[in-house]
């Protein structure tokens, strides 16, 4: 019999983005594998149900009453969660980290659940990496806010009235996320400079076109993450960076750690040395910021700088947003079908660093 993997659509705020799409939807059917989706689930990303072949719809509750596997973009509502069917699976971005009451309610049901953010920055992990391809997308857009938000033109441009000198931009970390948005500032036409306290992402950020911000401060780390700078180190940071931020016109600030609040990068006292029309857009807002006066979805005004904290930003792109986090659903889901039956091997890394709870047991407890 085959089995049935299934999507909802999704309920949190401002939630647009879909866990199966179009083609991906094809590809499990190409498997043999049923599709079974609550009606709409993709409308908001741009996939009307008549977009979907060969799949089914149903209500909510009957998606998580007939799902093997339920994928989803964010954590399903305790609803969803109480409504599937013991020892059936669960699958996408489950924000763990601090959720005892969610991870207990899924131990409770017996379900086979795994957090794609918990995967293991490895080569063979590339291809279901949600928090890359999803950063991407959120690097892209940060940066487009920026330029609708600041004051100045981000290019050169010669005219009739004069000449206009292209904005300097400052992107702080230089991960996907901060890469991208590199990108995207050099795309623009800014004047773009990258910095992060791991020294190797100096060769990246140059091969972007744009300038590495060295302020003699390294903090290279395992696993791709920064680790924590000493108290004198952050000092002499924070000295460097106050003295060069008197120059920019736009900061996109990055950084972040999985589990953690993110790292008070930029302080009030250097906020009030920017600039006046100065513009700061914090990528790290949902984690509590990078700035010392970032609120979460919200704009502050402080001395004449601008304080953006955007959140949820891939979901404000949701079409591609949501190709992408389905490509990578779909590969890891394939990791835990054998023989047209789901069967998670424990014994595979990936499969079982990714598991917060099986069989009735928490695995995950950060």
């Amino acid at each position: 019999m085959a089995i049935t993997v299934g999507a909802l659509r999704e309920t949190a705020a401002g939630e647009r983005r879909v866990a199966i799409t179009p083609e991906m939807a094809k590809k499990m059917r190409g498997r043999g594998w049923r599709v079974l989706l609550e009606r709409d689930a993709g409308a908001s990303a741009g996939f009307p149900d008549a977009s979907y072949a060969d799949v089914e719809f149903a209500s909510a509750a009957e998606v998580c009453a007939q799902a093997d596997v339920l994928t989803c973009v964010l954590p399903p509502a305790d609803g969803a969660i109480a409504g599937l069917r013991e020892q059936s699976v669960l699958v996408g971005q489950l924000r763990p980290y601090g959720a005892h009451e969610r991870i207990a309610a899924m131990s409770a049901r017996k379900l086979a659940a795994y957090a794609l953010e918990l995967l293991p920055r490895t080569t063979r992990a590339q291809a279901m990496d949600v928090l890359s391809s999803q950063a991407a997308v959120a690097g892209y857009r940060a940066m487009l806010i920026a330029a609708e938000s600041a004051p100045k033109f981000f290019p050169m441009l010669t005219t009739a009235a004069g000449t206009i000198r292209p904005s300097r931009v400052l992107v702080i970390g230089a991960g996907v996320a901060g890469l991208q948005a590199i990108a995207t500032a050099r795309r623009l036409g800014a004047q773009t400079e990258g910095y992060d306290v791991r020294p190797e992402t100096r060769e990246q950020v140059e091969s972007l076109g744009a300038k590495f911000l060295d302020l003699g401060v390294s903090a290279a780390g395992s696993g791709g993450y920064a680790r924590e700078l000493s108290a004198e180190e952050r000092a002499a940071q924070q000295q460097a960076l106050a003295d060069h931020l008197k120059n920019v016109d736009v900061i996109v600030s990055t950084a972040a750690v999985p589990g953690r609040p993110a790292p008070k990068i930029l302080s009030a006292a250097m906020v009030a040395g920017m600039k006046p029309g100065a513009l700061i857009v914090d990528m790290a807002a949902e984690s509590g910021g990078n700035c010392e006066l970032t609120r979460p979805g919200e704009r502050v005004e402080h001395g004449g700088v601008t304080i953006l904290g955007p959140l949820n930003l891939p979901a404000g792109a949701p079409l591609h947003a949501s190709e992408m986090y389905a490509r990578n659903v779909f590969n890891f889901v394939e990791l835990l079908v054998k023989d047209d039956a789901v069967a998670p091997d424990d014994a595979d890394e990936l499969v079982a660093k990714s598991c917060v709870t099986r069989d009735g047991t928490a695995r995950f407890t950060g």
